[in-house]
């Protein structure tokens, strides 16, 4: 990818799958003031990754009914897991971005092949926050509000989706009160009265945006 990225007027913060975005692309959203976030996947293995011949089978599980591309990952482990992702996040760092959005870290929650648990899931994402932070990168809570008040002193934000959709925008409020922004995406195959989202987003001072499913350019933000 050879094309600058330009995000519209007042956007000031771009969160961007490596895979899509070059280091001086990132270098130049950083030198416009936008904060930068690197998405991973830290619960699921995607077989399209440079690096998945690096997973050992034992720590890959089930397929990701909704990602038919994605394997579900034994978060327990720790003689491979966290090195493997240690080696994503220093990516992230080395091509400038500023942090990192973890997702499916709810990986507890679905039928993963393991017996994962609740437990599991806040070990291995504390762990996750340490190896950001030690890099030099913030991280944030993806979904999995269960885990809010085990997480919102650890994360420097949270990522949710159709948190208004499926009304659980006020499990992640903890964020606003600690003074660490939530950045919401609303879908647009799925009913919702955007309006009336942006209406509590505004008095819960959460951000929210309506992306279509497929994550284009297109979007729409509260006015």
């Amino acid at each position: 990818m050879s094309e600058s990225v330009a995000p519209p007027d007042g956007v000031r913060v771009f969160d961007a799958d490596p895979d899509n975005v070059t280091k001086e692309q990132i270098a130049a959203l950083n030198a416009d003031g936008v904060y930068t976030i690197c998405y991973v996947s830290v619960g699921t293995l995607e077989n399209w990754r440079d690096d998945v011949d690096h997973f050992p089978p034992t720590i890959v599980g089930n397929r990701y009914e909704d990602w038919p591309d994605e394997n579900f990952l034994d978060i327990r482990d720790r003689s491979h897991l966290p090195a493997l992702m240690a080696e994503r996040f220093s990516r992230c760092k080395m091509m400038g971005f500023d942090a990192v959005e973890p997702d499916n870290m709810d990986v507890y929650d679905n039928d993963t092949g393991f017996p994962l648990t609740r437990e599991d899931g806040l070990r291995y994402i504390k762990l996750l926050a340490t190896t950001a932070h030690m890099l030099g990168l913030e991280i944030g809570q993806k979904n999995a509000p269960d885990l809010t008040d085990d997480l919102v002193r650890t994360m420097d934000f949270a990522i949710t989706e159709s948190c208004y959709q499926d009304d659980w925008c006020t499990e992640v409020l903890p964020y606003v009160r600690y003074g660490k922004p939530v950045f919401d995406a609303e879908y647009t195959d799925r009913e919702i009265d955007f309006e009336n989202a942006c209406r509590r987003a505004r008095k819960s001072l959460i951000s929210v945006i309506l992306k279509d499913r497929d994550l284009g350019p297109a979007r729409q933000s509260c006015r």
